[in-house]
């Protein structure tokens, strides 16, 4: 299974100014995908600071995504830091200047000078037409490893990482599997009590077990990647089953609620 890191880009994100939603967009998508998730970041419109979290999440990760940065303005250092990281120059790439002057035309508008800049991505980058919006998105293979750079606009991004980004990473990684994750909801006991009944599954690799406090319920997350060969509801009932065992005997009554997040 490959592992994944994604970085927002954007010194707006770091102010505050702007709430980072696409994190968790394909955080959630990656994980339907069977891709772990090891990490995420937040940087600033730096180019140098951008290239060295690149450069370190390539020793990390197979597949790092950053969105945001791609814009037409001096403050959209994507391109440039990708290419710092891979230590490639930039070329333009006429194709993408017509689609950038086709799309404004279809607005009404006429592209300026510096939208040209968006026509140009690292070297030997795979680029992604954005039918959506007027910032191409690229893919930067690098040895075993891919950049994947997306807009920081959600909807763009959005449709992008649908109808793109995940059919190309799941044909270059052969992704097969899924992610399963069951939320059980726990009344009547509080976190250190069900610590006790249940720390022995905590400790577990696959499934892995993590108790989360919701007040007033307390949220139990099991997620794993359980073998293909197992039905989906097979393995839900098995969980079930394994979870009421270990807390069997506890005097505290309580309720378990299950909810299915992501089927296989």
């Amino acid at each position: 299974m490959p592992t994944a890191e994604i970085i927002a880009l954007g010194t707006e994100l770091l102010l505050g100014e702007i709430q980072d939603t696409n994190t968790r967009y394909i955080a959630r998508h990656l994980r339907d995908t069977g891709i772990d998730l090891f990490r995420t970041a937040i940087i600033g419109d730096n180019a140098e600071r951008i290239a060295q979290a690149l450069r370190e999440a390539l020793t990390r990760a197979q597949i790092i995504i950053t969105t945001g940065g791609l814009g037409p303005t001096v403050d959209d250092p994507t391109r440039q830091a990708v290419a710092l990281a891979v230590n490639v120059p930039l070329e333009y790439r006429p194709e993408l200047w017509g689609q950038i002057q086709a799309r404004f035309e279809r607005f009404g508008r006429q592209a300026t000078e510096n939208n040209k800049r968006q026509a140009y991505i690292p070297q030997g980058s795979i680029p992604v037409e954005n039918l959506v919006g007027t910032a191409p998105a690229f893919i930067t293979e690098t040895g075993g490893s891919v950049i994947i750079s997306l807009p920081g606009v959600p909807r763009e991004m959005e449709f992008l990482m649908e109808n793109v980004i995940l059919p190309y990473l799941k044909e270059k990684f052969d992704l097969k599997g899924t992610i399963q994750a069951l939320v059980l909801h726990c009344a009547g006991l509080g976190e250190s009590q069900l610590d006790e009944m249940i720390g022995d599954l905590e400790k577990l690799s696959n499934p892995t077990v993590g108790l989360l406090g919701y007040p007033p319920m307390l949220v139990k997350l099991i997620s794993g990647l359980p073998p293909r060969q197992i039905p989906s509801k097979m393995r839900r009932k098995c969980w079930m089953s394994w979870v009421r065992s270990s807390a069997s005997g506890w005097e505290t009554p309580f309720t378990v609620r299950m909810r299915t997040l992501w089927k296989a």
